[in-house]
């Protein structure tokens, strides 16, 4: 029997590695034998001094191997006859479909691509386990995911402060399908709903496409006011509150902890519904608690994967305010989209139980600042507002040029810059622009693009 508290593992390679090793090394010596019980994660993690995630991914390296099974519920033992783990589709990997690269829309606000060969590795192991569990995930499943997958969104939703039971929990298609089902949910065609006066424009198409009136808050440089929330309320009467609170697409502000307080306790006070998209939340470092926290009984919480892991999963961890409140949402769902795509949510878990999530996220984030550094180097002297953990920033033009100026003069540019006009609710769009940082443009690429857009802003007099 192994002495798992007091175990010395080489600390020289990969952490996660050397604790699978031993488990492996036990095993052929016979200190680990058939149908042994494996301690638990957390607990192994706090003997060994290392993170949660190392030891999740050396469990999860220890099953690929073959060495242990994991049952629900129930833990990790020793299996019975060590086998290798199940082959891959391919012996290799077929080379890109250059056809799918170019199916990219620019427009879109994505995060930096991982280019880590390690982490690019794993994020492919994570196909394999995929496709050996590829017969089950052609089938139909539950319409807001299975409890393994909703207990890998808990882990994942932990990090950010949020602790729902699973039944509070419902997956869906992306934070896209997500709102449209939760106003489909609180909503009658003619109702109206409020967002910030300039806002994500997915919300605008949702709100149009239900028929629903919505109304756009005045804003400072912390979000929505208080007092402009509580008028609206009074005046509209409206159904529901969507705002998009951390790292704010497009302006790029996070609500301060205080306004947040100020904003629930309106909230609570009309019992207003709020819809929290907390696309970017999981980006920064140190985030803001949610606005679900103060307000959980109205609160429908949106964790998003696109921004925080990659946008082709099309998945979000949707926190309700109940029990009921999720399982009508799950209705919902249903009757839309019918179920998330088992396949990319399996893929999700996986990454979320093995580390490779945290790992892609930490990767985004530090690319995130370095492509800031370099738009701050050469658009320096523009107007604009933006954070090290934005993968976007909001630019204000100079006087003397305009927004369809600078848009048609970016035309063959693949730096994506997107006008007010498609995020402004109420009032006249300003002349402002979102400029993204992200998605597969490379250094030089992004280079280039932001050399184009700091010419192409320049006005019309000064360009001579």
């Amino acid at each position: 029997m192994i002495d798992w508290e007091h175990l010395e593992i080489d600390r020289s390679k990969s952490l996660y590695k050397a604790i699978a090793d031993k488990m492996e090394d036990g095993i052929n010596r016979g200190t680990l034998v058939p149908g042994e019980r494996l301690p638990a994660q957390r607990q192994l993690a706090e003997w060994l001094g290392v993170d949660f995630t190392t030891v999740a991914r050396a469990y999860a390296e220890a099953a690929s191997r073959g060495l242990i099974d994991r049952q629900v519920g129930r833990g990790s033992f020793v299996r019975a006859h060590p086998q290798s783990a199940p082959a891959t589709i391919h012996a290799t990997i077929p080379a890109a479909d250059p056809e799918r690269e170019a199916a990219t829309d620019p427009s879109k606000n994505m995060p930096p691509e991982p280019d880590d060969a390690d982490l690019l590795k794993r994020m492919e192991d994570g196909l394999s386990y995929v496709a050996a569990n590829l017969r089950p995930l052609l089938r139909y499943q539950s319409a807001t995911g299975s409890d393994k997958d909703k207990r890998a969104a808990s882990t994942w939703l932990g990090m950010h402060g949020l602790v729902p039971g699973l039944e509070r929990i419902a997956i869906t298609p992306g934070a896209h399908a997500a709102m449209t089902a939760i106003l489909a949910m609180l909503t009658e065609p003619g109702d109206r709903i409020l967002s910030e006066r300039v806002t994500y424009p997915g919300i605008r198409s949702i709100a149009r496409r239900l028929r629903l009136d919505l109304r756009g808050l005045e804003m400072d440089a912390s979000g929505i006011l208080p007092d402009a929330l509580d008028d609206a309320i009074r005046a509209h009467r409206p159904r529901a509150l969507y705002l998009n609170p951390t790292i704010q697409n497009p302006t790029t502000l996070t609500i301060p902890v205080e306004r947040r307080l100020e904003i629930a306790d309106v909230v609570r006070r009309h019992g207003l519904a709020l819809i929290e998209d907390d696309a970017y939340g999981f980006i920064p470092p140190k985030p803001p608690a949610p606005l679900a926290v103060s307000a959980p009984e109205l609160s429908y919480y949106i964790g998003g994967l696109a921004k925080c892991i990659g946008a082709g999963l099309r998945l979000a961890y949707v926190v309700a305010p109940g029990g009921k409140t999720a399982y009508q949402l799950g209705q919902v769902v249903h009757d839309l989209n019918v179920m998330p795509s088992p396949l990319p949510l399996a893929l999700a878990t996986r990454w979320i139980e093995d580390g490779t999530a945290d790992s892609i996220r930490r990767a985004i984030r530090k690319e995130t600042a370095v492509r800031q550094a370099m738009a701050r180097e050469i658009l320096d002297g523009f107007d604009y507002a933006t954070t090290d953990h934005a993968f976007s920033l909001w630019m204000q033009l100079p006087a003397g040029t305009n927004r369809a100026e600078v848009i048609g003069r970016m035309a063959g540019q693949r730096l994506g810059v997107v006008a007010s006009d498609a995020f402004t609710v109420t009032g006249t769009p300003a002349e402002h622009v979102r400029v993204c940082l992200g998605g597969p443009l490379d250094h030089a690429e992004l280079r280039k693009g932001l050399h184009a857009l700091s010419n192409a802003a320049q006005s019309q007099s000064y360009m001579g």
